[in-house]
């Protein structure tokens, strides 16, 4: 086993690897930026080395720099956790011609399930079920209009062969959007993975995504823990999981025929480690998507209806040991449910809300895990991942798992930063959820996205005035104090069960108003960079049309307009940065006025 570990990771996945390194004794290195370097990640590892600036090509992407860390603090094995360099085939060739072993699979099963039409072919020939379309990278918007057009039909959805986590994939439902989803998968390729090639699949409409986690070590041996359902996304990326899937979507038969599907997948390229076979399930057909070669975010259900520590069965992987598992010792038991707690506003499209954390309290008790890396005055960064926490919850059914969740998401207070737990809040009390609809028909609902907004506070405002006020007393009933406030004219000291109650000053009670401009104004909901400006000035729009693109937490923001009318004023400028507030477009329904 090995000695010690460096985690090429931040956040609640570095801190998560950390857990499981220090129950099989290993010593932990973190690495970080200049803006991570008071994170809790670092201060919780054995050792810690700074990689350099913010930015992540210069910090989390810097592979010469991990590799002097690396040899700097003796640390025997990388683990990468997920995102920056997990599934980064060069990098792994780097640490294999160092001596280090990288805790995953090999680099040529990166390289080979890496690249989606590779993936799609390799599967092809394996037997394994794909979606229909293209094998091979379609080069020019000709020819995905050509093969749309005559080998697969609209709507078409067109995806970067590097991409993932819902990045490079775009949809044309007509042939005319077919050019923008093109140039859009293709852009957003590029800048995440470095890949603008793309491919053409069938869109399936409203399809369930069912993924299979599988493991396997240096023997041979190759197990899968059942699947997850992650059907509930925004813009193609996840926001809740489940393990495992509800009984009347997945049942014993065809758990068997994709746990099947997953490990003639892995077996395919030799795999090592950790990873999950991603696929469709619609009308009772299952359709390979995709391998991720990496622990996934939602790892966490699958081991709390297992059993089963992944991470530490991956590191274990890595270090040449055999699994301690074998097919017929894995067992589902209960039912666990995921929410991804984002810094993001559902109401305002799922737009990034990074900022300062105040006050904050985790969810505790029976059957509750909360997977963080953030904390009270913690900071959520635009320039990363939006996530702040995963909250995790288990119970001996569907229902009670989702009463457990409601009740844990009741519990999980985050001060000064906006995040996703009103919708979670709201959505696990919808029939739609309890059905296990892929409650599509909820979240392209702009109206009940705004409804999940939670309700304006009422802030005390000091006044002489003789209106309606607000008074605050301690009252003490049977040797408990309770804060107590009364609105209306006061009559003097109240006590009860014999305690009196001081009155604190006269206060009038008012809503506290909404950030942003007026009714014509349109701000910024997001801080960012101001990607692209489509709208002009003088422009007539709709309510709805796109106005510009601000590139946040590593996802495009579209912005469009709030209202009919005409743009008198654009604000907004390419390439520049963009604050939270400020004016992007005024629209005026009647310019003349």
């Amino acid at each position: 086993m090995f000695g010690k570990i460096l985690i090429a990771n931040r956040g609640e996945i570095a801190i998560r690897v950390m857990r499981a390194c220090e129950e099989l004794g290993i010593k932990t290195v973190a690495v970080y930026s200049e803006l991570d370097r008071d994170a809790l990640h670092v201060q919780r590892a054995d050792e810690a080395y700074l990689l350099g600036p913010a930015e992540a090509a210069k910090s989390y992407l810097n592979v010469d720099r991990i590799i002097e860390v690396v040899k700097e603090s003796g640390a025997e094995a990388v683990h990468p956790g997920y995102g920056f360099l997990a599934e980064n085939a060069p990098f792994v060739e780097r640490l294999e011609a160092e001596g280090i072993t990288f805790i995953g699979p090999p680099a040529s099963a990166i390289d080979s399930m890496g690249s989606k039409t590779k993936a799609r072919d390799l599967m092809k020939k394996a037997g394994v079920p794909i979606v229909p379309g293209t094998t091979e990278a379609v080069d020019t918007y000709e020819d995905a209009l050509r093969i749309a057009n005559d080998e697969i039909g609209f709507p078409v959805a067109v995806k970067a062969a590097s991409g993932g986590g819902g990045k490079g994939f775009r949809v044309a439902l007509t042939e005319d959007k077919l050019k923008a989803a093109f140039e859009g998968a293709s852009r957003e390729g590029e800048k995440f993975f470095s890949d603008g090639t793309v491919y053409l699949e069938r869109y399936l409409p409203n399809p369930r995504h069912v993924e299979v986690q599988i493991i396997a070590d240096k023997h041979g041996n190759c197990i899968h823990l059942g699947e997850r359902d992650c059907s509930i996304q925004r813009r193609h990326q996840k926001l809740i999981e489940e393990a495992p899937a509800p009984p009347w979507v997945v049942d014993e038969e065809l758990r068997a025929k994709i746990g099947k599907i997953g490990i003639d997948a892995a077996k395919a390229v030799n795999y090592v480690g950790a990873g999950t076979i991603e696929g469709m399930l619609q009308d009772g057909e299952y359709f390979f998507l995709e391998m991720n070669t990496r622990v996934q975010v939602e790892h966490c259900v699958t081991e709390m209806v297992t059993g089963i520590d992944i991470v530490k069965q991956g590191i274990k992987a890595a270090a040449g040991e055999p699994l301690d598992y074998k097919q017929e010792d894995v067992v589902l038991r209960g039912h666990a449910i995921e929410a991804r707690i984002n810094a993001e506003s559902a109401p305002m499209n799922f737009a990034p809300t990074p900022g300062a954390i105040g006050g904050y309290l985790e969810p505790t008790g029976p059957g509750v895990r909360v997977d963080s890396g953030v904390g009270a005055g913690g900071i959520v960064s635009p320039m990363y991942d939006p996530m702040v926490a995963k909250l995790i919850v288990w119970d001996a059914d569907r229902e009670q798992a989702t009463q457990r969740m409601r009740r844990a998401l009741d519990e999980y207070h985050i001060e000064g930063l906006t995040t996703l737990i009103p919708f979670h809040r709201a959505i696990f009390a919808t029939d739609n959820w309890a059905k296990a609809s892929t409650c599509t028909e909820l979240l392209e609902d702009k109206a009940w996205l705004k409804s999940t907004a939670p309700a304006e506070p009422v802030v005390p405002v000091e006044s002489d005035d003789a209106e309606i006020v607000t008074r605050d007393y301690v009252v003490e009933v049977s040797g408990r104090k309770f804060d107590v406030k009364v609105h209306g004219e006061a009559v003097g000291p109240v006590a009860a069960g014999g305690a009196a109650a001081a009155p604190a000053k006269k206060q009038r009670t008012e809503r506290k108003k909404s950030a942003g401009g007026g009714a014509d104004d349109l701000p910024s909901p997001i801080q960012g960079n101001m990607w692209k400006v489509v709208a002009k000035e003088g422009q007539e729009v709709a309510e709805g049309d796109l106005i510009c693109i601000i590139e946040a937490m590593k996802m495009e923001n579209e912005i469009t307009a709030h209202k009919a009318g005409k743009i008198v004023k654009l604000a907004a400028t390419e390439g520049e940065p963009i604050n939270t507030g400020d004016l992007i477009a005024t629209i005026k329904a009647d310019a003349a006025e």
